[in-house]
């Protein structure tokens, strides 16, 4: 009976073939094989190493003994975590650093923007010029900052000097102001992209709106506060949620200014897995601090999403 049907239909299954790889299809099936090579890459390099960090989390390895020294303690990274003080205290100067590089720099670039949006000539020129040190290498604007807060021969304090203060700030080698002066080095190396966004922002609210707002007979700053600032909140939560993950990823300008010192006061968590993993050879601790820099991050993402659906 089979070889009835197919004596009666010989096209049958070359016009079923056909029929399946439409130019849509193939089209399709071009993209896919394009695409492949990074997916690999992708699984390999991400979901792979995610995966290994995980259980290397649960485990204690130096590194130094092959994979056969994976020895599996269970809990005992994430118990030693919360009763390490060198932990806690890069928790702190997280936090501390997140208060000082997200909401002030938020707040400054705002006003910034509008006074370059509605009061500036030649704004193309200004955005650029903040914007350049956020395409600079982050480790050249170190090193120029490095020289410009040195403690006796920086202008910085040069000039402090000249204003009679005897005693300037000793910035990145006092353990009172190294965190602060690392969180203005990055507010001053970041706040150009804030701006731009922004700016960008600003152009997408009506004239129409400040217009009206005039007729009503509105000062500039309730037209601020009360059309700008609530027009422009989906960019503010935006900027929130990249600058606080940025924020909790800090490592290279630490590392090259002042290695997490003096006596720890600008250690972050980041910096920490980087000692524990690569200086101490610890592999599974620092993964175990690795998620649990990834859980707060999450925690704070989402609760950030929230906050903006409730808002929104």
């Amino acid at each position: 009976m089979e070889a009835v049907k197919k004596a009666a239909y010989p096209g049958q299954t070359g016009a079923a073939a056909q029929k399946f790889w439409t130019p849509k299809r193939k089209e399709a099936l071009v993209g896919w094989l394009f695409l492949t090579p990074e997916i690999i890459g992708m699984l390999l390099l991400n979901v792979f190493a995610l995966g290994f960090s995980l259980y290397l989390s649960f485990s204690k390895w130096d590194m130094l003994s092959g994979m056969s020294g994976i020895e599996w303690i269970g809990l005992g990274n994430y118990t030693e975590l919360f009763r390490d003080p060198a932990i806690l205290e890069a928790l702190k100067n997280n936090l501390l650093y997140t208060l000082m590089t997200v909401p002030v720099p938020i707040a400054i670039a705002l006003v910034l923007a509008v006074i370059i949006n509605n009061s500036v000539f030649l704004k193309s020129y200004f955005k650029v010029v903040f914007f350049i040190p956020y395409i600079s290498s982050i480790i050249a604007i170190a090193a120029v900052w490095s020289a410009l807060l040195h403690p006796s021969l920086g202008p910085v304090n040069q000039f402090l000097m000249q204003l009679g203060i005897d005693s300037p700030p000793k910035w990145l080698v006092d353990p009172h102001t190294s965190l602060l002066s690392i969180a203005i080095i990055s507010t001053w190396a970041s706040l150009g992209y804030t701006i731009i966004i922004y700016t960008a922002g600003l152009t997408n609210i009506s004239s129409e709106i400040y217009e009206a707002a005039d007729i009503d007979g509105a000062t500039p700053i309730k037209k601020f506060l009360r059309i700008t600032v609530p027009l422009l909140r989906p960019t503010t939560f935006f900027l929130l949620i990249t600058m606080l993950i940025g924020s909790f990823k800090v490592f290279d300008i630490i590392s090259y200014l002042t290695e997490g010192g003096p006596n720890n006061s600008s250690t972050v968590l980041v910096y920490r897995i980087y000692e524990e993993g690569f200086r101490n050879y610890d592999m599974g601790y620092a993964s175990a601090i690795s998620w649990l820099l990834f859980a707060i991050i999450g925690v704070i993402t989402a609760a950030t999403w929230k906050l903006r659906n409730e808002h929104a």
